[in-house]
C-alpha cells in the first residue's frame, strides 16, 4: 500500500495588512525596512486592529460572523479537500490539525470541534498537533507510515496559523533574552512577518496512482528558532511568572536564516535519495516560506528554479504550518499542475524547535 494525496483545500483572508499598517501599529521597522529585510508586501489577516492602540479588534459580541476563528478557517479548508478527494467525511479515519495558534488551547479543542462539524464517525480520530511550520510534513510522515502500514485507510491533515487576534504592541514590542548574558529579542518581526491562513490534504492509502507519495522523512533537531516561554504551568500570568514578552511569539531571525538552509537541505537530499531521482526531475517545490528573502537566497544556494518554486509569502506573509498545503491547494486550483500529469512535487518544511520533514509524490 502507498499513501496518496488524493485532495487539498485552503483558505486565506480576504483583509490584505500593509507595511504602513502593521509598522504604525507594532513599532520597530519602517515599512520599507520590512519589505527590504523579509520580502513582503502585505499580509493577511481574518480579525482588524486598531493602528492607534495596536491591539487586535475581537468581533463583535453576539453576531455569529463566518470565518471568524481557527476551526472556521480549518473547516473551509478541509471541506474543499473533501470535495477535491471525491471522500465523504464518514469515510475519514483521523483528523490532525497541526498549530501553535489554536481558539481554545487545551483538549485538542479545535480538532474535536471541525470533528463535529464535519460529521466524522464517533471512532474516526481528532487531535490537534501543537506545532509550527514544519509540523506539517513531519505529521504527514507520520500519517504515511500509519497509511501504508494498513492502521488508517483515510487521514484528513489541516494546518493553520490565526496571527492576527495575537496583536498586541505591548507584548509584542516587549525584549526577551534567549539565555543568560545573551542579546534580548523582541517580538515585532512576528507581527510583520506572520499572517493567518489554512491549508488541508486528504491522504488515502491505496495501491498507486495519481499523488501517491514515493518518499517521505521526518527528522527532528534541537535549536530554538521561536521562543515562547510563558503560558504553561511554569509561568501562568497569574502566578506573576510570565512577562510581556514570554507571551509572544519570538522569532529568533538570525538563528533562522542559519538554520533553515542546513536542514531543509537535509530533507530535501533525504528525500530525493530515497525516490531515487534528481533535483531537477521535480517540477514543483512546495517549500516554506520563513519569509522571500530567505526563501530565496535557499533556492538560490541549493540551485534550484525559481520559477518551480510556488511562492506567496510576499502577499499572505509567513503562514507557518499552513503554507506549504495553500500553495499546493492554490496551484491545484489555478491548473498551475494537476493530477495525472505524472509530474513531481515536493513538499518540505522546518520550524519551531525542530519539527522538519519532506515528501516527494507524483502529480
Amino acid at each position: 500500500m502507498r499513501a496518496r494525496i488524493t485532495g487539498a483545500g485552503h483558505f486565506v483572508p480576504r483583509r490584505a495588512v500593509s507595511n504602513e499598517r502593521i509598522a504604525r501599529a507594532v513599532p520597530g521597522w519602517t515599512a520599507e525596512r520590512i519589505a527590504e529585510k523579509t520580502g513582503i508586501l502585505e499580509r493577511r489577516f481574518l480579525w482588524d486592529f486598531d493602528d492607534e492602540t495596536g491591539v487586535a479588534l475581537p468581533p463583535p459580541e453576539g453576531e455569529r460572523l463566518y470565518p471568524i476563528s481557527n476551526t472556521d478557517m480549518c473547516e473551509v479548508a478541509c471541506r474543499e479537500a473533501l470535495d477535491m478527494a471525491g471522500v465523504s467525511a464518514g469515510a475519514v479515519d483521523a483528523l490532525f490539525l497541526v498549530t501553535c495558534t489554536p481558539d481554545e488551547l487545551n483538549f485538542s479543542h479545535d480538532a474535536m470541534a471541525l470533528h463535529e462539524r464535519l460529521g466524522l464517525r464517533s471512532d474516526a480520530y481528532a487531535m490537534v498537533i501543537d506545532d509550527g511550520c514544519g509540523g506539517t510534513p513531519y505529521v504527514m510522515d507520520l500519517a504515511r507510515r500509519m497509511l501504508e502500514h494498513g492502521a488508517l485507510r483515510t487521514v484528513l491533515v489541516v494546518a493553520s496559523a490565526f496571527t492576527s487576534p495575537l496583536v498586541n504592541r505591548r507584548t509584542y514590542t516587549a525584549e526577551l533574552s534567549p539565555a543568560p548574558g545573551q542579546k534580548g529579542l523582541s517580538g515585532f518581526l512576528s507581527m510583520y512577518v506572520f499572517g493567518d491562513a489554512a491549508g488541508a490534504v486528504v491522504l488515502k492509502a491505496d495501491d498507486g496512482g495519481p499523488g501517491s507519495i514515493t518518499a517521505s522523512m521526518s527528522l527532528n533537531s534541537y535549536e530554538e528558532l521561536v521562543l515562547r516561554r510563558g503560558g504553561g504551568a511554569l509561568r501562568h500570568v497569574h502566578q506573576g511568572r510570565a512577562s510581556d514578552a514570554e507571551l509572544a511569539f519570538i522569532v529568533d531571525g538570525p538563528r533562522v536564516a542559519r538554520s533553515y538552509p542546513e536542514v531543509m537541505a537535509r530533507c530535501l537530499s533525504e528525500a530525493l535519495t530515497r525516490a531515487g531521482v534528481e533535483q531537477d526531475d521535480v517540477s514543483r517545490f512546495y517549500l516554506h516560506q520563513p519569509n522571500r528573502r530567505v526563501l530565496e537566497a535557499f533556492a538560490t544556494r541549493q540551485g534550484l528554479d525559481l520559477a518551480k518554486v510556488a511562492m506567496n509569502v510576499d502577499r499572505y506573509g509567513n503562514t507557518s504550518a499552513a503554507g506549504m498545503l495553500v500553495l499546493l491547494s492554490e496551484d491545484l486550483r489555478q491548473g498551475a499542475v494537476r493530477f495525472g500529469s505524472g509530474q513531481l512535487g515536493l513538499l518540505a518544511a522546518v520550524g519551531a524547535n525542530v519539527h522538519a520533514g519532506a515528501q516527494l509524490f507524483v502529480f
